[in-house]
Order: structure tokens, then C-alpha cells, then sequence
């Protein structure tokens, strides 16, 4: 049995806050191979919450300028690109800006769902220099990883101009291990973990997520694929004792697309047993459901855990 213990916690900023954890003690070896797991899944597969999508009145293309406004269209993206977001919704979600005044305009003007909420309230977006008018409404989704504009320009609306989403909440891990030489005749060593997030995301509950979605991971390693040389013409019951661990995988482990995934969300699908119960042409008569999202959930199902969905 090992323990976590933190060794030290700081916020300099409100998009920086930062833990280091001492995990062990492990046989020799082991440290090495847990601080890999886990820092891939904390840098890759957690959820977060970002903006994909905007679109700015009188604005058609992302190559344009704004009458009465310093920045020019795509420096404004790139500055949404840099708000931080936090909270809980299950499908893209709407909020808006509008601003009438020559003012510093900051993430703050941005009038948001009450389950939404900032983490830098004073990040920068544009300047109006004159009494203009700047109108903008936002689509915000939640996802994991990082998905560039080109990609997403399929899942957001008609006349919205696509933003580079940037989903992970865990901005930096590092790891090393400690030796401790001891009497017994095990030499045990210990995982120092040190973790960064944006703000949205405290460090402790970032590596608490992480360590449910590995144990949900090798709870399929759990499966007895033992049989018995005297009796070979008897059946294990395999596929029933997968499909029960299944039940405890969820789709984010897939790692799909927002759209794609927000439907399997929208459609009640939160598990790998709960999606194997449709066939691809159920899929598509989920709403906003399309073939190329019914082929991506078919690829990464087989890819990642060699399952097809039902014939």
C-alpha cells in the first residue's frame, strides 16, 4: 500500500496554480512506469472547457477588420484562444458580448451562463477606440486534448469563425524518482509528481482524475482468459465479464471529436456498455449525429479496445 503526500502547494496566479506530491513507496521500477502513465493522462486525457467557435457581427471572414477597434479579427481570436473557463455543461453553449463605448473590453464583459464561470476575469480581448460597437457571441464546448480551428470548423455553425480550443486543463507535469536505501532487502523508491493547471482545475483533483481514468483503464486487464486443458470443450464467459468492465470505461477514452462526442453525451451514452448496445445506424439517428461521426466512434472503438459496435 502506498501513500500521497503533498509536499508543497502555491498560487501565484489564478491561471497558475501548482502541487508537488510525493507517491510511494513502489519496487523498483514501478515509479518510473506510473509517473509515464499518469503524466499522459493528465497532459491528454482530462476534460476541460474552451471556446470554439465565434461570431462576430458584420464580420465574414477571420482576415477582416472591425470599424473602431484596435485589433484586428484574428488577433482577437487568438486572444480568446487565452480565457480560461470553468464549469459543467454537457453541449455547446452560447454566451455574448456587447460592448458600446470606447473601453479596455476583458473576459469580463463577457455575460455568461450561470454554470459557466472565469478563472482571470482581466483577460484581454480588444480595444475600442472610438464609441463603436463590438457584438460577439461565443460557442463553448467541452472536450479534451487541444483541436486547432481547421478541425473544428465542421462542429460549430453556419457563419461562426472557428478558434483554436484548448481543452487540457493540466498545462505542465514533471516527475523523477527518489531512492531510498533501506535494511529491507527491497530497495522502495518514491514518485515526486509535480503538476501545473490553468486555474480550472485544482492539482489534486486533476491527479485524482487521472488516477480513475487508468483504473478504469486496467480494470479490462482483470478479465480470466484461463482455460482448462481437461475440459476444453467447456465456454468461459468472456464477453459477459468484459461488457460488465465496460460499464466503468466512459467515452472519453475514445478521445473523440466535440461534435461526435457531445451527441453520444446529449443521446445518454456515458460508457463503452452503453455504446455497444447501438449500431452505427443508430448512431445517425441520434440528432446532429452524421456518418463521419459515426465513423470516427467505429475506428477508435475497434482501435483503442478492439470492439465493434452491434450488427
Amino acid at each position: 500500500m502506498f501513500q500521497v503526500q503533498c509536499l508543497k502547494s502555491a498560487t501565484d496566479k489564478p491561471t497558475e496554480p501548482y502541487s508537488k506530491y510525493s507517491i510511494g513507496p513502489f519496487l523498483k521500477g514501478q515509479s518510473i512506469t506510473v509517473g509515464n502513465a499518469l503524466r499522459r493522462v493528465l497532459l491528454s486525457n482530462l476534460q476541460g472547457l474552451a471556446i470554439i467557435g465565434v461570431r462576430i457581427t458584420g464580420i465574414g471572414h477571420e482576415f477582416s477588420t472591425i470599424t473602431d477597434v484596435k485589433e484586428d479579427v484574428i488577433d482577437i481570436l487568438l486572444n480568446l484562444k487565452q480565457i480560461i473557463l470553468k464549469g459543467d455543461i454537457v453541449e455547446p453553449t452560447l454566451a455574448r458580448l456587447n460592448v458600446k463605448k470606447a473601453v479596455v473590453i476583458t473576459a469580463n464583459d463577457i455575460v455568461l451562463p450561470n454554470n459557466i464561470t472565469l478563472v482571470d476575469p482581466c483577460q484581454y480581448i480588444a480595444t475600442l477606440t472610438k464609441k463603436g460597437n463590438l457584438e460577439i457571441e461565443f460557442l463553448i464546448a467541452k472536450g479534451q486534448n487541444y483541436f486547432t480551428s481547421g478541425k473544428l470548423e465542421y462542429a460549430i455553425p453556419e457563419n461562426f469563425l472557428a478558434v483554436d480550443a484548448v481543452f487540457m486543463p493540466v498545462t505542465k507535469v514533471n516527475f523523477f524518482v527518489e531512492t531510498s536505501k533501506s535494511s529491507s532487502a527491497f530497495e522502495l523508491e518514491s514518485l515526486i509528481l509535480e503538476i501545473w493547471t490553468n486555474g480550472s482545475i485544482a492539482p489534486n483533483e486533476a491527479l485524482s482524475s487521472a488516477a480513475e481514468i487508468l483504473e478504469n483503464t486496467f480494470g479490462l486487464l482483470k478479465i480470466s482468459n484461463t482455460f482448462s486443458s481437461s475440459s476444453p470443450s467447456i465456454e468461459i464467459p468472456v464477453q459477459e465479464e468484459r461488457s460488465e468492465h465496460l460499464e466503468t470505461v466512459f467515452i472519453e477514452e475514445l478521445e473523440l471529436s466535440v461534435r461526435a462526442y457531445n451527441c453520444l453525451k446529449r443521446a445518454n451514452v456515458h460508457t463503452l456498455s452503453d455504446l455497444i448496445q447501438y449500431s452505427a445506424d443508430d448512431l445517425l439517428e441520434f440528432k446532429n449525429f452524421g456518418q463521419k461521426s459515426a465513423d470516427e466512434v467505429c475506428e477508435n472503438l475497434k482501435a483503442r479496445f478492439d470492439l465493434d459496435l452491434r450488427k
